[in-house]
Order: C-alpha cells, then structure tokens, then sequence
C-alpha cells in the first residue's frame, strides 16, 4: 500500500489553520482522503460494516468531504499482526485491528480477551467497557493511535475432526494430546492448560492442516468457520467460548491530532453508531454460525452437518479451573503486576478472577 496522501499530511502547515467554515450543514469539516486498511475481505465485518463505514456513511456524513481508500487485509497480503506497525509508522490512516494481533508491543492488550473466562455476551461487552481506558491508552502510547471504536467478531470456538461425526459424548477433557491450532498467546495457554499442543497458523492456512492431519482442532469464529469451509474437514464444533476476537478502529495519532474538533466529533459520532450495530449483529451471527455449520437452520447455503457438542457441568468446571490457573496467571506473569493490578480493578472484578500480582 501507498503511504497515506490525505490533505492533512500534505498541507498541514498552512491548510489546517485556515480551513473556512463551510456553509452546507456540514460544519467545519476538512476535506481528506484516508488510508483505510479493513480485516479479513470474506468475512462480514467487512463486508457489512467496516468497508460501509469508510466508502458510504463517513463520506455521506461529511457531505463528501471525507473520502477513503479502504482496503482488507485479504486484498493487501497482509497478516492481521501486521497492520499496527504500519499505522504506528503512519504507512495508513486508520486500521481495524485485534487486540490478539496487536499484543506483542503491549501483552495488557490480550486482557480483553483473555481465552475461556467469558462465556455470555452480556458479561463481555460489561468488560469492554470496563477495559476500554486501558485498551485506549496502551494503543495510544504503544502504537501512536486513537481507538475510536471497539467491537466483536463472532465468538472464538473449538472445531475438530474427531473422524466420526455420530459421536455424541465428547468432552473438553478428551481433547488432551490434541493439536490444537491457535492465533493468540492466550488461546495457547488454554490448549496447554487443557493438555493439548498449541500450534499456530494463519486463517488462510488452517483447512489444509486439518485436512492433512498436523492439526486435529482450530480455533475461529462462528460464522468464519462456515464461511471458510471447515466443515470440509471438521466433524465437531465444541462450543466453548474462547474469546469474542475483540478488534478497534484505530486513527494514526498525526492524522487524528491533524484534524479539527468538528472532523474528530463527526467521526467519533459515527463511529460509536457503528459500534452499537455490530454488537448487535454479531449476537444475531454468531448463532447463525453455529446453526450453519451444524445441521441447519441456514440462509447463506448448504448446512455444515458437523456435530454441536454443549459443554456440559464437567466442561464448565474444567473452563474455570484452566482459566483461574493457568490462563489469568500466565497472562499477569506477561504483563507484569501494574498490568494485572488494573486487570484485577476491571474485567477481574466483574468475573470474579484475581490476577496473581507481584508473583503472589
């Protein structure tokens, strides 16, 4: 991609300062063009949210004033790690990234999203909100970004090819040994807590592992797993919920701090618009994932006819006990005690999970 050419970054010195009022409703609003990098081109939160945004209601709510080039992550090559690096070097304008791609420069990052300790959408977007200062201010100082939203993908489950689809009583514990396909350092604390091998691949290659026998398991979305074809080479879908893929929108912090008040309050309005949407709609979907890829009902094509299997007591117990002793402590012991600390004051406060901090 072409480092971003917006208005601001030409003219800054002189343009910025000077901008009139423009007289159509649209307030002072400046003309520029954006750099847009979008996540995963087949999957819905592009093609329903995120590429709208940037192409139809920023423009229309700027009356064309705001434009964007805005592209996925498919259509560039590019690996969802990758595109914070490229907003902190100011390569793009703005980025829709995972907080779980995003960890390395910042492991608090991964508190959001830490695997299996949530499981009900309520109690999750409760921690978001709880979390958000921090995720804002570690963008912010880690990555030279203003987060203007945050938002969910479908919830993160297990799917695996147990090799007989009629089998029914399958639980979390017959997965030791298994190797399990992770994307996050969190998710492969789990796979380890439950006493599987994690092992990590892109989205892109994942069906070739399954079908080839290095995986037994991966972990994606509801409705990615559908729309990536795993029923192909998956039988179960375990349906336990190891993270909701939390991901931001992003503004590089030169763009943002370049634009005046009316630009920055136009998008932030509209971005938390988007915000409310998707939320909800990710509810509606990721149902629809689970339906699609087991036997139906589905409106998007052929059903997957893998088998759901719902934990059990036994499952939900077991959940707690990888959660609580090895996902939480594994984490802190990353992230360091000040990092926990806040952890334990917010999402662990509202979980009832204390980090170990200090060592402790």
């Amino acid at each position: 991609m072409k480092l971003k050419h917006t208005l601001a970054a030409v003219c800054a010195a002189t343009c910025l300062t000077t901008a009139p009022a423009f007289a159509d409703g649209h307030g002072n609003i400046q003309e520029m063009k954006l750099e847009v990098v979008g996540t995963w081109g087949f999957l819905e939160n592009w093609k329903v949210f995120e590429e709208r945004f940037w192409t139809e209601v920023i423009p229309e709510a700027s009356g064309g004033k705001i434009t964007a080039n805005a592209k996925p992550y498919t259509e560039l090559g590019l690996k969802g790690y990758e595109v914070m690096a490229g907003v902190r070097k100011g390569a793009y304008d703005v980025v829709h990234a995972l907080t779980s791609y995003s960890s390395q420069a910042s492991p608090a990052l991964e508190g959001i999203d830490l695997s299996g300790i949530i499981q009900d959408w309520d109690t999750y977007r409760q921690a978001v909100e709880a979390y958000r200062p921090i995720i804002e201010r570690e963008v912010r100082e880690k990555y030279n970004a203003q987060i203007v939203n945050i938002y969910p993908f479908p919830t993160q489950q297990l799917w695996c090819n147990l090799g007989d689809r009629s089998i029914t009583n399958v639980s979390l514990a017959d997965l030791a040994g298994k190797k399990i396909r992770t994307y996050s350092r969190t998710q492969g604390d789990f796979v380890e807590g439950l006493g599987a091998s994690s092992i990590t691949l892109a989205l892109a290659e994942v069906v070739p592992a399954l079908e080839k026998g290095v995986a037994d398991c991966g972990v994606t979305g509801t409705m990615p797993a559908y729309n990536g074809k795993w029923s192909q080479v998956v039988t179960h879908n375990v349906r336990v919920r190891l993270g909701f893929a939390a991901t931001f929108t992003a503004i590089n912090l030169d763009t943002w701090e370049s634009m005046n008040a009316d630009t920055q309050n136009l998008i932030l309005t509209e971005a938390k618009k988007f915000e409310d949407e998707i939320w909800e709609f990710e509810q509606t979907l990721d149902q629809a994932g689970m339906d699609c890829n087991a036997q139906g009902p589905c409106d998007r094509g052929q059903p997957g006819n893998m088998t759901p299997i719902e934990p059990d007591a036994e499952d939900q117990a077991l959940l707690k006990k990888i959660a609580a002793e090895t996902v939480v402590p594994r984490w802190a012991e990353r992230c360091g005690s000040a990092c926990a600390a806040e952890w334990n004051a917010t999402v662990g406060k509202l979980i009832g999970i204390t980090a170990p901090t200090d060592g402790s």
